[in-house]
């Protein structure tokens, strides 16, 4: 079988021929404006991160550990969104509630105070559904989505892990200090990272949570003063449904009005249709267009090089998206069913 074009080229290929999600001109060169005037700020660096999640592991945790937290996050990071907003699974920690991907960050770190060893390859490679289901539970009567499903890949990824070390730490050494090699180690070693479709006769891929695998690393190590990883620049954006959503408020994506009107019918796009695949194409080749006038700018304006990546542009749009969501709330999210994102 053709191995499939890798996320930049298909975001390319696909915004090259996408029928219903456009690239604006005008928007990319908004956002890469507003970019540039948080170019020295923290915000736009690998640091950032940590901000964005105030969850994380501490810098001054046991890295390994830490490794294995991000490992068993990123497995089971997707599908969030409730059936009705009104219904949101909540995980409360130390005070704060949680909701969407916090709400797995908060149940995992909750657990790990409770002293079930869940970032420990041994047990969460065998651990039941049951026993996945309390670490997961929920305040309310609202269950986390795809409980099997997450147990599916918990397990599955434990036991590559066994095969490699017992560690996540052990298993992504085995790329050396390539972000290139460790998505595709990633991929080639775990069925459920395989995010691939299919469009206009031509296989495509996303790899978004390989890509966040890597770049979550990369924002634990940099912490430690370790992130010396190179083609970090090869990483795009993680195609999800909150990034999206941002670059259409921001004008930098567009739309057609029948998509838009179907999302706002609340139609649930199936993994690998067409428009979802549009949606998510044509948000990697925005974020890359993004990146380069940014570039761009740095170079005409400040005379020098500029050295924020695509991940470093998601990790700013992704807890923006979410700060302003009340003032999105007007553009739908899209909302697909899968293990991808």
């Amino acid at each position: 079988m053709e191995k499939p074009l890798l996320p930049r080229e298909s975001g390319r290929f696909i915004a090259e021929r996408s029928r219903d999600v456009f690239v604006e001109d005008e928007g990319v060169q908004k956002v890469a404006e507003m970019l540039y005037g948080l170019r020295h700020s923290d915000e736009l660096t690998a640091s950032g991160w940590k901000k964005a999640n105030p969850l994380a592991p501490a810098p001054t945790s046991d890295q390994g550990s830490a490794l294995n937290w991000v490992f068993v996050v990123d497995t089971m990071n997707f599908s969030f969104w409730p059936e009705e907003e009104t219904q949101q699974c909540e995980v409360t920690y130390k005070g704060t509630t949680y909701t969407g991907y916090m709400t797995l960050c908060a149940a995992i770190t909750r657990a790990m105070e409770e002293g079930v060893p869940i970032t420990d390859p041994k047990y969460f490679s065998q651990m039941s559904v049951e026993e996945l289901g309390r670490v997961l539970r929920s305040d309310n009567e609202t269950l986390m989505p795809m409980l099997r499903e997450r147990h599916q890949v918990l397990t599955e990824g434990g036991r590559v892990l066994l095969e490699h070390g017992g560690s996540f730490r052990s298993f992504i050494s085995q790329a050396g200090n390539d972000a290139q090699k460790m998505v595709e180690l990633i991929v080639e070693k775990i069925p459920s990272y395989r995010d691939e479709a299919t469009y206009e006769g031509k296989r495509i891929s996303f790899y978004k949570r390989a890509q966040i695998l890597v770049a979550d690393y990369w924002g634990i190590m940099a912490a430690r003063g370790q992130g010396d990883i190179i083609n970090m620049d090869w990483l795009t954006m993680f195609a999800d449904y909150r990034v999206p959503q941002a670059l259409v408020y921001s004008g930098a994506l567009r739309y057609s009005d029948t998509l838009m009107q179907a999302l706002k019918n609340g139609e649930l796009l199936s993994s690998g249709d067409r428009r979802e695949v549009e949606i998510r194409g044509c948000s990697i080749w925005c974020v890359e267009l993004i990146k380069d006038r940014l570039h761009k700018l740095v170079q005409e304006r400040d005379g020098q090089p500029c050295s924020v990546n695509s991940v470093i542009i998601d990790f700013y749009l992704w807890p923006y998206a979410k700060q302003h969501h009340k003032e999105m709330a007007h553009i739908p999210i899209h909302h697909t069913r899968c293990i991808y994102y």
